[in-house]
């Protein structure tokens, strides 16, 4: 799925990276955890989260993620943001929780990305 797409199914908004919604992820990953997102998730993915600070850009950095959504209308300050552009990262936010942001995306054919164990 496209980032494009993504924008669109969840009315998110692009805080970073605009220039890059031809990007496409093969999967999505919701959590607040970053150590379970380092111990599950694979590259290609898109992760939605709601914790706003820069540990989450080094985490989808370190596992090669494409886009971070912030859900629930979060919006990261200015460190996060140029953290993700330095390590070419899509930043979005939605209005949405992340249950319903992620309903919606797997609705529309994005799926998850784990090990099979969970």
């Amino acid at each position: 799925m496209l980032l494009s797409d993504i924008k669109q199914i969840l009315n998110a908004t692009v805080l970073w990276g605009e220039d890059h919604l031809d990007r496409e992820v093969m999967s999505a990953c919701g959590s607040d955890f970053m150590s379970d997102v380092l111990a599950f998730v694979k590259n290609q993915a898109l992760l939605l989260t709601g914790l706003v600070n820069p540990q989450v850009v080094r985490t989808a950095d370190m596992v090669e993620m494409k886009c971070i959504v912030f859900v629930r209308g979060k919006v990261p300050g200015q460190d996060i943001l140029d953290l993700a552009e330095e390590r070419d990262i899509v930043v979005m936010t939605c209005p949405k929780r992340m249950y319903e942001a992620c309903g919606l995306l797997y609705y529309n054919g994005l799926r998850g990305n784990c090990d099979g164990n969970d």
